[in-house]
């Protein structure tokens, strides 16, 4: 029993390095994702993200994050992402058609149960995005889908990660 003892002091104290190593790397990350009311999203309800760049050298990837039930409709989805960068009073506005089926592989998502998640690049892994200037960006995802309200849609979100 008491050979155990300095094993185990070793195992914990090596266990509590690895978590102060691992918990000091910043995360070069931004996720959140929103609830949609009653899982019926309106077209009048846009969800904003806001997030403070401060490294403009590095190249970003943008992803849009979107939950729904196996109920949702359509294989596709559309959006508008309006952004608004630091400085500028201007919103720019891009338009995305989203495939989130095809009638050979199904859900292009990762699903339990009946709830399926997809993580939809919104840029090239060859064309990365820059943020030119240091500041606040807000983000707004729209749905222009011709039913509205659109049934069936749980969270949508926004995911920026640095590009390694």
């Amino acid at each position: 029993m008491k050979r155990l003892k300095p094993f185990c002091l070793w195992v914990t104290l090596a266990y509590c390095l690895q978590l102060v190593t691992v918990s000091c790397n910043t995360i070069d990350l931004y996720e959140k994702s929103v609830a949609i009311p009653g899982h019926s999203w309106k077209s009048s309800f846009k969800p904003s993200f806001a997030f403070t760049i401060k490294d403009t050298s590095s190249a970003y990837k943008l992803f849009i994050v979107l939950r729904h039930n196996d109920k949702y409709n359509f294989n596709n989805i559309y959006i508008n992402l309006h952004v608004k960068r630091p400085g500028v009073d201007s919103v720019n506005k891009a338009q995305y058609d989203l495939t989130l089926a095809t009638n050979e592989k199904g859900w292009l998502a990762s699903g339990m149960d009946d709830i399926y998640e997809h993580r939809i690049p919104l840029t090239p892994d060859d064309q990365p995005v820059y943020f030119r200037k240091p500041g606040d960006y807000l983000f707004t995802i729209e749905q222009v889908m011709r039913e509205d309200p659109l049934n069936n849609v749980l969270d949508i979100g926004l995911r920026i990660e640095k590009k390694q």
